[in-house]
C-alpha cells in the first residue's frame, strides 16, 4: 500500500509530540531573534564606535551557515567548559544567527526615519532611551514587520537541522519511525503538510499584526 490510513493514525501523537518540539523551538528562537536583533540595532545608533565591531560580527554570522553554528554552540563550546544541552544550543544557534538578519531589518527601519525628527529629540533635550522607546521605536517597528515576518517562516523551516543534535524535532522523528518501519510516505508527508499549515498560519498571523500597528499608527 502506498497510504495506509491505519499506520497514519498510529503514528499522529508522536508526531504531535515532536511537533511541539519544532513549534518551542520556533519560538523560543525567534523571541531570541527579534529582541537581540533590535538591541544591536540600537546600540549601533545609539553608541556610534560599536557600529565597525557590531557589523563585523553581523557579517559573519550571516555568511556562515546555520548547521556550523549549530555543531559550534554544541561540539566546540563544552572545550571552553560552555556544556549545553541539544535543545538549548540549537535554539541559541538559531535565534543567534536569525538576530543578525533581524538587526538589519530594524536599522533599514531606523534609517527611514526622518532626520528632522532625530534633531527634535536632541532639541529637547530628550534621553537616547525616551527617543527610542516614545519616538524612533513605535514608527520604525509597523513597516519592517513583514519582513520579520518571512524570518519567522524561515526560522520555522530550519528547524528540521537540530536533528544534527539529535533534537527529535517533527523531521528527526519522522525520519526515526521511517527507519523502524520502512514507511517513509505517511511520516514525511506528515510533517511536510505540518510545515505548510504552520507557514501559512504564520502568514496570516503576521499579517493580523501588519494591520493592527497600521491602525495605531494612522491614529
Amino acid at each position: 500500500m502506498i497510504w495506509d490510513w491505519s499506520f497514519v493514525l498510529e503514528i499522529l501523537p508522536t508526531l504531535a509530540r515532536a511537533a511541539i518540539v519544532t513549534i518551542e523551538a520556533t519560538l523560543l528562537g525567534f523571541v531570541i531573534a527579534a529582541s537581540l536583533g533590535l538591541v544591536l540595532a540600537v546600540i549601533r545608533i545609539a553608541v556610534p564606535w560599536t557600529s565597525w565591531p557590531i557589523s563585523v560580527l553581523v557579517e559573519l554570522i550571516r555568511s556562515t551557515p546555520l548547521l556550523i553554528q549549530i555543531f559550534f554552540l554544541y561540539f566546540v563550546f563544552p572545550k571552553f567548559g560552555v556544556v549545553l544541552d541539544a535543545f538549548t544550543a540549537g535554539v541559541l544557534a538559531i535565534g543567534l544567527h536569525y538576530a543578525a538578519y533581524c538587526s538589519e531589518v530594524y536599522r533599514a527601519g531606523f534609517d527611514n526615519i526622518p532626520r528632522g525628527q532625530w534633531e527634535a529629540s536632541i532639541a529637547l533635550n530628550l534621553s537616547p532611551l525616551t527617543t527610542f522607546r516614545d519616538i524612533i521605536i513605535p514608527q520604525a517597528i509597523p513597516p519592517v514587520v513583514p519582513a520579520l515576518g518571512n524570518y519567522l517562516v524561515a526560522l520555522f523551516k530550519e528547524t528540521p537541522l537540530l536533528s544534527a543534535i539529535a533534537v527529535l524535532e517533527m523531521m528527526q522523528t519522522a525520519k526515526i519511525i521511517g527507519s523502524e518501519t520502512f514507511r517513509y510516505t505517511e511520516p514525511m508527508t506528515l510533517v511536510g503538510l505540518f510545515f505548510l499549515a504552520m507557514s501559512l498560519v504564520s502568514a496570516a498571523m503576521i499579517r493580523a499584526v501588519e494591520r493592527l500597528l497600521n491602525r495605531r499608527t494612522i491614529r
